[in-house]
């Protein structure tokens, strides 16, 4: 009977413990919803960005993302909150943007130079979406090669002017030809 009693008594100073530490974790961590404004951005597509992705200005965490939905037209329409101490001109732009080649996905507002201020509810209608990795690759080749036409490179792929007279075009020369001996 002794023995009930007090593991009852050292689980509830475990329970009560645990409890200390739950609250104090949330309170440090400041789970609970920013107190700031909503505004609304859409995006043609937004991959990476998940909910509770940074909003940032200037590099500066400045908002979080909290919904992700589809409108009648197919495009993403995300959600933010912002703190109320950022206020940003109604011209302002949003992209989506990286921390790194690996990095995570944000939201990098640019403030525009309007006077007039977003409010609660209102929508960014300057927006860019991410490139794709295929449309970054395809820039990175077309700069190399553009690069090895610069250098003299006479092996890369020349132009052809189709409205130049064929006359003009010189001929290409051609291999010798080398005759074989059946023995």
């Amino acid at each position: 009977m002794n023995r009930n009693i007090v593991e009852t008594a050292l689980g509830a100073v475990v329970l009560i413990t645990a409890l200390v530490f739950l609250g104090f974790a949330l309170h440090t961590a400041d789970a609970s919803r920013p107190s700031g404004y909503q505004i609304l951005a859409a995006f043609t597509k937004i991959d990476g960005i998940k909910e509770g992705a940074d909003v940032r200005v200037s590099g500066i965490k400045a908002g979080t993302v909290t919904k992700l939905s589809l409108d009648n037209n197919y495009r993403a329409i995300l959600t933010m909150d912002l703190d109320n101490n950022v206020k940003l001109p109604v011209d302002s732009a949003a992209i989506v943007a990286s921390s790194g080649l690996l990095g995570d996905k944000f939201i990098s507002l640019e403030p525009g130079a309007d006077d007039k201020m977003l409010k609660n509810g209102d929508k960014i209608t300057m927006t860019q979406s991410p490139p794709g990795l295929e449309q970054l690759l395809g820039q990175v080749i077309f700069s190399m090669s553009k690069s090895g036409d610069k250098s003299g490179d006479s092996t890369a792929a020349q132009p052809v002017n189709a409205t130049a007279p064929t006359a003009n075009v010189p001929a290409m020369p051609t291999a010798p030809k080398t005759e074989s001996k059946s023995e």
